[in-house]
């Protein structure tokens, strides 16, 4: 058993998820466009690759080189030697690269995988809609794979999720419907407003609900206000 949970970049998030990404979990973040998800992907993510790990990153919505590169600083380079990027063009492909990041994680290196970020998990699901529950289907059995990979690796999972208007019960939810809900056992909202952002602890395995604290975006990530 691998110790200590990675770190996110963030002692405000940190904090929130009891100090830290689970391993062996799928922790996800979800909420509008410019929310900051990305920003909190790529904090992990940079946070890993500083403690000498590497990172899987599978972005559907394409990688921002100016952003990693913002929030890495002047080790950026050095840094992004050890993140395996892979950026799927539709939902197929999706699932296909996450089925191969598993090479990665079963490989031994000298800097061995210790994160897999996806984000999102839902992008490419937008394009499936017309096709109903058999998309649906597709998602939860890729969802699943995630999970495979964190137990039988030890690593954490952070997912992002978009979002949409739920007009029966009149408030905004994640895509994914119940099996996204379900299979992630950490899950943090996150609000805006003008300039900014709150993270809301919507679920967790032993942390109390409604927990939250509130940010802006920086040039090199995100500060507590």
């Amino acid at each position: 058993m691998k110790p200590e949970k990675p770190g996110t970049g963030s002692p405000e998030l940190d904090a929130l998820l009891g100090g830290g990404l689970e391993r062996r979990v799928i922790t996800q973040i979800y909420g509008e466009p410019a929310s900051g998800k990305s920003t909190l992907c790529l904090m992990a993510a940079v946070e890993c690759l500083k403690a000498g790990k590497s990172v899987v990153f599978i972005d559907t919505e394409g990688f921002s080189v100016d952003r990693f590169s913002q929030i890495a600083g002047e080790q950026a380079e050095e840094l992004a030697e050890h993140l395996y990027l892979f950026e799927p063009v539709d939902f197929e492909q999706q699932g296909l690269m996450i089925a191969e990041s598993e090479g990665l994680l079963r490989a031994g290196r000298e800097y061995p995988v210790d994160l897999i970020v996806m984000d999102s998990a839902t992008a490419l699901y937008r394009t499936e809609f017309e096709a109903g529950k058999e998309a649906v289907r597709k998602l939860s059995h890729y969802m699943v794979k995630l999970l495979g990979l964190a137990k039988k690796y030890d690593v954490p999972v952070l997912i992002t999720n978009q979002i949409y208007m739920d007009i029966d019960r009149s408030r905004v939810m994640g895509l994914g419907g119940t099996a996204l809900a379900h299979i992630s056992k950490a899950i943090v909202r996150l609000e805006k407003t003008d300039s900014v952002r709150r993270a809301v602890l919507q679920k967790h395995r032993w942390r109390p609900e409604g927990l939250s604290f509130e940010f802006v975006l920086t040039e090199d990530g995100i500060k507590g206000v």
